[in-house]
């Protein structure tokens, strides 16, 4: 009998619990939450959550859902960009259509995986502040990747208040207040939009330059425009992007901000339509990186120096599980040799989904990575014989090569992965509901 573990029940998590369950498979899945939705369960107070009050997505509604259940399945008239909370709702309902929640334990800590002798995993758990083992023949990780704060590392002392943006809920506390913010991704420029609304002053330091793709062209979703290029060669497709962005928004010594020195897509990109606008309002003031902190007072590398009340850090996040030894996997300052972002060279039952970057939304490509995985531990579909060099070839031969840092080891083209994902889907595949029955998860 095979019995499969599922870490998590965000977005990554509630697509592997049902289409495991699809198969017949007998699955258990184990959340720290009190309820679905993951990162996207907001909540003022720290928590697993990243997301702030006004928080969008970044990625348009079309390239963004799940194939087995579409916004349209769940509620009319929902915006080319959802809210946090519309996308809450939209996963909770999924866990409801396909009758999900009996296969899940909420308030649930894993603590420890490992494998014993006969390969089986034995999972560690505790709840209730009950610590017990349960025994299972697969593992299948979603347990997010933007939940552990990875902090910028300046010489000196910052002694004002300095928080992450996994710790920013809303603008209101920085009413009034003398507000930096580090960083150029897209947390950065929401901060900075957000917290020039109310603060004294808002000032946004950047290592590099960034490019700022607006979240609209000529009246579409920008991924959607984009996507009207698949016919061109990908450098191709980059080249008229960034062509097409430059000539809309002009270059960033225009607002102030440092040029970016690599091509399009060698960094992730910035989805934002009001950072440039706050700029030429003076709203929000440009900065170079930080050289270092002095008491409340912030040197910059350019010499200027200035005083602040609050830091808030952008500066993403640690890819970490730490259920796991760290001799046995640690990927948080590696590369990441998985083949489909998914598999392990060595570990046959063991399965990572929703744990790759795309130039686009996860949820697509982590739903395709699910079904992949079921094919894989019913024997529908057979692993490759040469994972090793697969998994070697994920590193040396990325979709996109991008500057060296944490946050690019696990990007890939959304498009080219899709493609790639349903090549080991049959052509004829339809999506069904659940065969299987919804159980009552044994205490």
């Amino acid at each position: 009998m095979k019995k499969v573990c599922v870490i998590g029940a965000g977005p990554s998590g509630i697509t592997a619990i049902k289409n495991l369950v699809d198969k017949g498979l007998d699955v258990v899945a184990y959340d720290n939450n009190e309820e679905v939705g993951g990162n996207w369960i907001y909540n003022e107070k720290a928590s697993h959550s990243s997301v702030f009050e006004t928080t969008h997505i970044i990625s348009s509604k079309t390239l963004s859902q799940y194939q087995d259940y579409t916004f349209d399945d769940f509620e009319a008239g929902i915006p080319d960009y959802p809210s946090h909370d519309q996308l809450r709702r939209y996963f909770q309902a999924y866990a409801r259509h396909f009758d999900l929640y009996p296969y899940i334990q909420f308030n649930t800590l894993v603590k420890h995986c490992q494998l014993d002798e006969d390969k089986n995993w034995i999972v560690t758990i505790e709840r209730d502040g009950v610590v017990s083992d349960h025994t299972f023949t697969h593992l299948v990780v979603c347990n997010g990747h933007h939940w552990l704060p990875r902090y910028p590392d300046y010489p000196g002392e910052f002694t004002g208040k300095f928080l992450h943006s996994h710790e920013y809920k809303k603008s209101e506390p920085f009413r009034d207040k003398s507000v930096l913010v580090i960083g150029g991704g897209n947390s950065a420029c929401d901060v900075a939009v957000e917290t020039s609304r109310v603060s004294q002053k808002t000032s946004i330091s950047w290592r590099r330059g960034y490019r700022i793709v607006p979240k609209f062209l000529f009246g579409q979703p920008s991924d959607i425009v984009n996507q009207g290029l698949m016919f061109l060669p990908r450098w191709l497709r980059f080249i008229v992007s960034g062509l097409t962005v430059r000539l809309l928004s002009g270059s960033n010594e225009k607002y102030g901000l440092q040029m970016p020195k690599s091509r399009l897509g060698a960094t992730h990109p910035t989805i934002n339509d009001e950072l440039l606008y706050k700029l030429r309002h003076g709203k929000v003031f440009p900065k170079v990186d930080i050289a270092r902190y002095k008491g409340n007072e912030v040197i910059f590398k350019d010499g200027s120096r200035e005083s602040f009340d609050i830091i808030v850090a952008c500066t993403g996040y640690i890819l970490a599980h730490p259920f796991f030894d760290k001799n046995f996997i640690d990927y948080s300052e590696s590369e990441v040799p998985l083949y489909l972002k998914m598999l392990h060279s060595e570990y046959e039952n063991l399965f990572f989904i929703g744990m790759f970057q795309p130039l686009g939304c996860i949820w697509p490509g982590a739903e395709l990575q699910a079904k992949v995985a079921a094919r894989a531990i019913t024997g529908e579909w057979q692993r490759p014989k040469n994972m090793e060099a697969l998994c070697r070839r994920e590193v040396t031969h990325p979709h996109i090569r991008q500057i060296k840092t944490a946050r690019h080891t696990i990007t890939v083209d959304y498009h080219q992965f899709v493609k790639q994902l349903k090549k080991y889907l049959p052509k004829d595949y339809v999506s069904k509901q659940p065969k299987a029955k919804a159980h009552a998860i044994a205490e």
